[in-house]
């Protein structure tokens, strides 16, 4: 099964929850009129797509039926996924790591239970089959069994890991893991992070320490700061996405559990609201589960 198939799959109940009940909403009129519109709005925010990005889209779709004289309720519903695909691809700025010349450095963020480290093993299993060449860096030194777990996905994808004891200072494993990202001439150089959004003082200290030391000892990498959200929990991932805005600068934002959730909507406020790219997704459990961000695949496997 190729990955827009497994994205289909794993958005079936946002699917089900949505088009059909645009579906319902357009077919069922005889004219197209601003109740319609009133109810799509509803709609979409009950999608979780937000009520401020929810408004946005429906704008747009008013002024283009308008424009257009759209008369026919399919092209009311053309509109409105070509409109949803353009919001996002406004908003998206993913990057393409698989492209770039020079070293990247990808520090990865997000509380405990989003998956943040099976989403380390994911990218670093992607871009490794990509021709990258992948170093893992053991940054959560705090959680219990927190660097056994990092060194059994970094065996399970076959890449090297910087690891030391467990309480070891974090700066200190960063920077052991710059300087074996330079002896080996890596592409990427992934970081963990400690889960700790509770105590916002301490975190940001931690990720203003490490942010230093990679600036001052790996100037010429390319940084991103990634947070792993969990679709699942709704406007709830928005909420932690502003919370740790205010901790660091987050660049880009990796969706996972989007499969078996009816809150795919979600990506609309967190690009719109937070003002930060979605650049990946996780459809399931697998290896191969997670990829890079497609606006225009994510919006049709919501409508097909």
């Amino acid at each position: 099964m190729g990955f827009f198939d497994k994205l289909k799959e794993g958005l079936s109940k946002t699917r089900d929850s949505f088009a059909g009940a645009v579906d319902n909403i357009v077919n069922g009129r005889a004219t197209i009129d601003d109740d319609m519109f009133d109810d799509l709005e509803e709609t979409l925010v009950m999608a979780d797509i937000g009520f401020d990005s929810s408004m946005a889209i429906i704008d747009d779709l008013r002024d283009r039926v308008a424009k257009e004289r759209i008369r026919e309720t399919d092209g009311v519903i053309q509109a409105l996924k070509e409109i949803m695909a353009q919001r996002l691809l406004t908003d998206s700025a993913v990057t393409d790591i698989v492209r770039r010349e020079g070293p990247t450095v990808l520090l990865v963020i997000g509380v405990n239970g989003v998956g943040k480290t099976t989403t380390i093993a994911k990218i670093a299993n992607y871009l490794k089959s990509q021709g990258k060449s992948v170093l893992l860096c053991a940054g959560d030194t705090f959680r219990a069994a927190a660097i056994d777990q990092i060194q059994m996905w970094a065996d399970r994808v076959g890449v090297p890991l910087v690891k030391k004891e467990e309480g070891s200072d974090p700066a200190s494993v960063v920077f052991d893991g710059i300087q074996e990202a330079k002896n080996r001439s890596s592409d990427v150089l992934i970081i963990d992070t400690a889960g700790r959004l509770h105590n916002k003082k301490n975190l940001m200290k931690e990720l203003e320490k490490i942010h230093s030391i990679i600036e001052r000892e790996y100037g010429e990498a390319c940084l991103e700061s990634l947070l792993v959200l969990d679709a699942s929990t709704g406007q709830n991932a928005v909420l932690q996405a502003k919370a740790f805005n205010e901790v660091t600068n987050i660049t880009g934002l990796v969706l996972t559990k989007l499969d078996g959730t009816a809150k795919g909507g979600v990506v609309y406020p967190l690009q719109h609201e937070c003002q930060v790219p979605v650049q990946w997704i996780g459809v399931g459990e697998g290896m191969d589960d997670l990829r890079p961000f497609d606006p225009a695949s994510f919006v049709e496997a919501i409508f097909s």
